[in-house]
């Protein structure tokens, strides 16, 4: 499988955001992850201000997967955007 750039942007407290890093790992993804709540001053707003970029509601999980954005715990989005298709 080719490598995906994949970047998640998290709550910490937020289980959409637990079940996306659940089913990254899961599909053997290799992914940078941001928990932007646990992040200050203006680191915290570099980050926010990258997400508002890609999702202007700046809600969360946002996912990136190379050129592709997806916002929430969408499992058949994020596969298909990964190249992993269901074998049902």
């Amino acid at each position: 499988m080719s490598r995906n750039e994949t970047t998640l942007y998290a709550l910490s407290t937020c289980s959409h955001c637990k079940s996306t890093k659940r089913l990254l790992s899961e599909c053997n993804v290799e992914y940078d992850y941001i928990e932007v709540d646990d992040l200050e001053g203006e680191e915290r707003k570099a980050i926010l201000a990258d997400i508002k970029k890609l999702n202007p509601r700046c809600s969360f999980p946002t996912i990136k997967i190379n050129d592709i954005v997806i916002v929430g715990y969408k499992e058949n989005q994020i596969k298909e955007a990964l190249g992993i298709y269901n074998e049902s």
